[in-house]
């Protein structure tokens, strides 16, 4: 696990540094660091960043590993109410970290602060009773210190490992341990007088078993450690009585199986001399002897089974081999303590007494032995790299400075000068590039100095290319704009030299205002007018002067402060001779025909059949118009587009900012501008465009269907969004409606939509601002709003609802088709329309209308045929047979029944008898008279009444033809019962006033016993009542006149005598009054008998004149061939359809 830690801290470290210096030191969009200090600031704060890292990475993971643990728990105890319990592992874990701690504070206590370095840490492993023997209570209390050395219970190499007390190890100090001690008595074949027997030598595989034992208790450790292979001879006895030495030997490195025989070897001279002495001791101990007689007869048993530690492939280094007693006292000394005998002097007291091969090292690729000699090297390769820039840096810096040198001088003649512009140009060309793409690798080191270099050449580089070639060329051009203005006005050469005078303008505008500068143009044209020039061979000049000019023209817009002062007067003369001579040739109409007559071959005209594709548009509409080609989506953005743009640009190129600038007047711009021009032939052609598709679509006609079933069959054609040829031909002029649409852009939409936000209050109830805008929007913005599929509020209107409501109608025509009796269905279905009631079809009728006057007036000729006709024809085809049906019920109900009543009687007819008023009343009274309540009852949906009048409902009575005679006939009885019949009954009140007359001296008027006699006295005005309660109901007129008595004019009796007599009078309206009527007999002398009549509504009685001669109307409506050839009564008057 520290390990893999330390690893992934390196490659973290490594990712940083890389990815860190390429965003400081290179040229990237992400980080742009100009100044050299700045950038060496931000790498020494990567590099403390890093320092960081790797000192506390630990820390790091810690505190990670502490924060995801206590986020855990915090989250476990939320959603369980209860603390976790630790399993047996951590329990375990637990133990061992405590033991693990308790180690670290009694060596802090024992030892000092830097403990770690004062103390040998030992990793003890064997059979628990071989370890007792040599280190009493190290198994139970897993660890012991005495004398600076710490020993650690490693586990029964034969047992599995103890890994969290191995993994708390790795965690007591930076190296857990400084080696590992394997105690085994299984070497113990000792020549001795002990009856016990010896244990037998380990095998092959019990050794191997041992190697990967050891093996894995290192690799959670986390280290490879030295192993001790310590010899324990319990069979010798224990070493009572005398004084223990250090027996045994240590491996070199790289030790192999005959290094060991010849190591333990020459260790047998020593014992045997040291063994003699203890021997010959008042307590012999033979010890030393026998462990010499066992390496001198039998080596085999102990480099045998270690030869599988010393081989090739070992997985760690074998450091030594100790031989030894059992320790003198099984007894421990204390808890944790236990005293070190000679035998472990044996062991080195530091790793660093073991050869470097054989101390201890951290399992994996040794990182700081790597790391060492590559910083080294990378060490070296910074030093070699500064080296090489300091000396590249100052090389190109005293070369800079020789060819400024050399440019300055100017007692060097013109072409020398011009050769040290040109290498001095080269310098700040290398500059330049390496400013924008990054000096090259061998130049910076921190070292770079190009940006200075650059800065303090371009002034001296100003100055020298001004007076070489800025100075030179503006001399050349301004002669030759001054020999062009000198020029006669009516010479040819004018003519002639206007496109090269023109380029020199440009070139001499260019100089003069940097902004306007295009550098290969530059270079180009001046010198195709500057071949030569005086003090410089041609050869030189036509070599270096493309260069030096195209380059000063680059230069020339980021340094404008080195623009030539402008001759303004001269340029004002050149312009306006330019613009005289140019003119302006074509005007905009010109313009726009000639345009359009380059275009309009190239495509064909449009026919209603192309429109609606692959659909029988024969069976619904047909015209005889077409759309011409060039007015289509198509031709426009592939033709007329690139056609006006290149007017336009023509427009441009002979009018640009060398001709006109801010001095001149506005008004001029404005009109003479490309891009006024632009858009007046824009708008030009899309008014054009809009006036082809409107005459072409307000030409379409529905065609005609004969019978219901042909209207069914429309419609169903009209109403399948697949085959239907009104939805492909929506469909095309979606397309061609939105032509020239520009989509909103993405900034707009935002800022759209951050005002709403911000002004939610105050936003309107319609978004007059669409997502879309196009030079068609007025036209075709009504028909596109149809097919807005993102219209969807409550009170848009759509042609999919009206295909719909189609379908809707067509089904419920087909039920009137397919009922047992499709005549009576029809008319009970109109029956409804005419009682008021709306259904289906007159609602469908009704939502086509309203999309037709959507549309606008210039649209209602295509809006009537798509949207109105086909409702109203499928209506008139339910109407027609309801129609006659309506007609018999009226001639059944009324017109019999008043015939019978008034036939033959006066005023209806000139005889002596009268008509009843009463019974009268019962027709004509306003509101329960027959007539009012037929009307009412039967026609209440077609027919409204307006005051007096009665009117055709435009909208439920379209498809049916009034007979006129009815309208003005209803009207007419309408009238006289607002007029004689207002409160029921027949009567009305009135005033007459007598007049003078020649040769008259008295008149008498009796109006049903009522009577006026006038005798040329002041006239008085008279009130009647008409007709009156009496029984002798009439009306007599009698006069005296100067030469004969008195005379009798007229005596009618009857109610109706006082209308007889009305009848006989001139009457003529009063002047200046409106209800006033002037009333003259001609009496038999030839005198005149007149009065004055004052009415109090209308005409008084003179509106019951209009009953003379009157006839009730026997049709309502006028059906079939009446329609057209059928003359109404009293009169030729044509038929009015609503």
């Amino acid at each position: 696990m520290a390990k893999n830690k330390r690893i992934s801290t390196w490659i973290i470290i490594a990712i940083i540094l890389l990815i860190s210096a390429g965003l400081i030191w290179l040229n990237n969009p992400f980080l742009k660091i100009i100044h050299q200090e700045k950038k060496l600031f931000v790498s020494l704060i990567v590099v403390v960043v890093c320092l960081v890292i790797l000192l506390f990475d630990e820390i790091f993971v810690r505190l990670l590993e502490w924060l995801v643990s206590s986020h855990f728990i915090q989250k476990y105890i939320l959603l369980t109410g209860k603390r976790p319990q630790a399993d047996l592992g951590e329990q375990k874990n637990d133990r061992s970290c405590v033991k693990a701690k308790q180690i670290r504070e009694y060596l802090h206590h024992l030892h000092g602060r830097f403990w770690q370095h004062k103390i040998r840490i030992l990793l003890v492993t064997g059979t628990v009773s071989d370890v007792e023997q040599l280190a009493p209570g190290l198994t139970r209390e897993f660890w012991l210190e005495d004398g600076g050395t710490l020993l650690l219970w490693g586990g029964d190499p034969s047992e599995p490992a103890d890994n969290t007390w191995l993994a708390a190890l790795g965690k007591l100090r930076y190296r857990p341990a400084d080696g590992l001690v394997w105690v085994t008595s299984a070497f113990d074949q000792l020549a001795t007088i002990n009856p016990a027997p010896p244990h037998p030598l380990p095998s092959g595989s019990d050794m191997n078993a041992l190697v990967h034992a050891l093996r894995e208790r290192m690799a959670v450790a986390g280290w490879k450690l030295p192993v001790y292979a310590w010899s324990l001879h319990p069979r010798a006895g224990k070493p009572a009585g005398r004084t223990v030495q250090a027996t045994g030997c240590l491996l070199p490195a790289r030790c192999d199986a005959d290094t060991l025989a010849q190591t333990l070897a020459s260790m047998v001279p020593e014992l045997v001399s040291r063994g003699v002495q203890q021997v010959c001791c008042r307590e012999p101990h033979p010890f030393l002897l026998a462990l010499a007689d066992q390496l001198t007869r039998q080596p085999a048993s102990i480099t045998g089974p270690l030869s599988a530690m010393t081989g090739p492939h070992r997985p760690f280094p074998l450091a030594g081999v100790v031989f030894s007693q059992p320790f003198a006292t099984t007894q421990p000394s204390g808890q944790h303590r236990w005293v070190m005998d000679n035998c472990w002097e044996v062991l080195p007291v530091h790793v660093r007494a073991l050869p470097p091969p054989l101390r201890p090292r951290k399992s994996g690729v040794p990182w700081q032995k790597v790391l060492s000699p590559m910083a080294f090297v990378l060490l070296l390769a910074s030093v070699a790299w500064i080296c090489v820039a300091y000396t590249s840096n100052r090389s190109h810096i005293t070369g800079a400075r020789e060819r400024v040198v050399a440019g300055a001088q100017q007692n060097q003649p013109l072409a020398a000068r011009l050769q040290a512009l040109a290498e001095l140009q080269k310098t700040l060309a290398r500059l330049q590039y390496r400013a924008a793409q990054g000096a090259p690798w061998y130049t910076r080191a921190g070292l770079s100095q190009n940006e200075a270099l650059l800065a303090a050449l371009m002034p001296h580089y100003q100055a020298s290319a001004h007076a070489l070639l800025r100075d030179a060329a503006a001399d050349h051009l301004h002669s030759q704009l001054q020999a062009f203005t000198a020029l006669p006005p009516g010479s040819p050469l004018r003519e002639q030299q206007a496109k090269t005078i023109y380029d020199q303008l440009k070139l001499y505008l260019m100089l003069a205002r940097p902004q306007h500068m295009d550098a290969d143009w530059f270079a180009r044209t001046l010198l195709q007018g500057w071949p030569a020039r005086d003090g410089v061979n041609d050869t030189v000049w036509q070599g270096l002067a493309p260069s030096l000019l195209s380059f000063y023209g680059a230069q020339l817009p980021t340094h404008p402060e080195g623009a030539l002062p402008e001759d303004k007067q001269r340029v004002r003369q050149v312009r306006a001779l330019l613009i005289r001579l140019m003119g302006q040739r074509n005007s905009e109409a010109t313009l726009y025909q000639n345009m359009l007559a380059q275009v309009a071959h190239l495509y064909a005209d449009m026919h209603l059949e192309d429109m609606t594709g692959d659909t029988d548009v024969s069976r619904l509409f047909t015209t005889g118009e077409t759309v011409p080609g060039v007015f289509t989506r198509q031709a426009w953005e592939q033709a007329v587009q690139p056609a006006i743009e290149r007017v336009v640009a023509a427009r441009r190129d002979e009018l640009d900012w060398v001709l006109t600038d801010s001095q001149q007047s506005a008004s001029l711009q404005e009109t003479i501008t490309p891009e006024a021009l632009k858009q007046q032939l824009t708008e030009r052609y899309f008014a054009d465009f809009s006036g082809a598709w409107l005459a072409f679509l307000n030409s379409l006609r529905l065609q005609r269907a004969a019978t219901l079933s042909d209207t069914i069959d429309q419609l169903t054609l009209m109403a399948d969004v697949r085959q239907s040829p009104l939805v492909a031909l929506m469909n095309t002029l979606n397309v061609q409606g939105r032509t020239g649409q520009a989509r909103e852009a993405i900034s707009d939409s935002l800022v759209k939509s951050a005002r709403n936000l911000l002004g939610s209050g105050s936003q309107g109830v319609i978004d007059q601002s669409t997502g879309v805008t196009g030079p068609l929007d007025n036209t075709f913005g009504p028909l596109l709003a149809l097919t807005d599929t993102t219209r969807t509020g409550q009170q848009e209107h759509s042609l999919q609802a009206y295909l719909t409501r189609a379908t809707q109608v067509r089904l419920r025509l087909q039920q009137v088709t397919h009922a047992a009796d499709p005549q009576a269905m029809a008319q009970s279905l109109a029956q409804t329309v005419f009682q008021g009631k709306t259904v289906d079809l007159t609602q469908t009728r009704d939502y086509g209308s309203l999309l037709a006057a959507g549309l606008g007036q210039e649209w209602r000729g295509f809006g009537e045929t798509l949207f109105v006709s086909p409702m109203e024809q499928a209506w008139q085809q339910v109407l027609a047979p309801a129609a006659d049906s309506l007609n018999a019920q009226w001639q059944q109900a009324v017109v019999s029944e008043w015939n019978r009543a008034f036939g033959g009687r006066y005023p209806f007819n000139n005889t002596g008898s009268d008509v009843s008023l009463p019974l009268l009343a019962k027709y004509l009274n306003s509101d329960t008279g027959r007539i009012t309540q037929f009307l009412q009852t039967r026609l209440q949906g077609v027919l409204n009444r307006e005051g007096n009048q009665w009117v055709a409902d435009s909208t439920h009575s379209q498809g049916l033809v009034f007979n006129p005679a009815f309208l003005r006939a209803v009207n007419t009885l309408s009238h006289i019962a607002d007029v004689a019949f207002t409160e029921g009954e027949a009567g009305m009140h009135f005033e007459l006033r007598p007049g003078t007359a020649g040769g008259v001296m008295q008149t008498d008027m009796v109006i049903d016993n009522q009577a006026l006699v006038y005798m040329n006295q002041m006239p008085a005005w008279k009130r009647f009542t008409w007709p009156a309660d009496t029984e002798a109901a009439g009306a007599r007129l009698s006069w005296m006149s100067t030469t004969a008595g008195t005379r009798q004019y007229a005596d009618i009796p009857g109610a109706w005598g006082w209308i007889r007599l009305l009848d006989k009078a001139t009457v003529s309206a009063y002047p200046g009054v409106g209800s006033s009527y002037s009333l003259s007999w001609q009496a038999q002398d030839g005198r005149a008998l007149n009065y004055t009549l004052r009415t109090e509504a209308g005409e008084g009685p003179l509106a019951l004149l209009k009953l003379r001669g009157f006839r009730l109307p026997e049709t309502i409506f006028i059906t079939g061939a009446e329609t057209s050839g059928r003359a109404v009564e009293h009169g030729s008057e044509t038929a009015l359809e609503f």
